[in-house]
């Protein structure tokens, strides 16, 4: 029942941790804005109008499954892959993430965070790499909700 701004520290402290430098708060922030506007895991009633439609397919209460499933989905399945994988992150670009996410979302989160939409799909850029590694250590996103999986690995 973590909101926005609770899944944003939660991403900020996930990713200051991994060498994002002094931007791992402001990343985490519009990453978890962004979750938080592709569907729920959560979030309260401020999620789930970008999500609809299936947007989140797969990602149940997980947002960040229906996100990986967008960029895969959007032709970004090799950059994807690698940041579930033990191996080195492949990087994906500002403009590739605003590609693969509806528009709506990215502005909710834009808005939010209080940048515009392009700097945060560079930031989203940035930091989804790292979040994504930290989060899925076996090479498989966890189940549950993102909140109980950061908590549960002590992140």
């Amino acid at each position: 029942m973590a909101g926005n701004n609770d899944l944003g520290s939660l991403l900020g402290g996930l990713l200051g941790g991994g060498g994002q430098g002094g931007q791992g708060g402001g990343a985490g922030n519009i990453l978890g804005a962004l979750l938080g506007a592709l569907g729920g895991g959560g979030q309260g009633g401020q999620g789930g109008q970008a999500g609809q439609g299936g947007q989140a397919a797969g990602g149940g209460s997980n947002p960040l499954g229906g996100l990986l499933d967008m960029l895969t989905k959007s032709g970004l399945a090799d950059q994807a892959q690698s940041w579930l994988g033990t191996g080195d992150n492949k990087a994906v670009s500002g403009p590739e993430i605003a590609q693969a996410l509806p528009d709506e979302a990215l502005r909710k989160a834009a808005e939010q965070a209080g940048v515009s939409p392009e700097h945060a799909a560079d930031q989203i850029a940035q930091a989804l790499p790292a979040a994504v590694d930290k989060l899925s250590p076996g090479g498989t996103l966890p189940s549950g909700s993102l909140e109980d999986i950061i908590k549960q690995q002590n992140l």
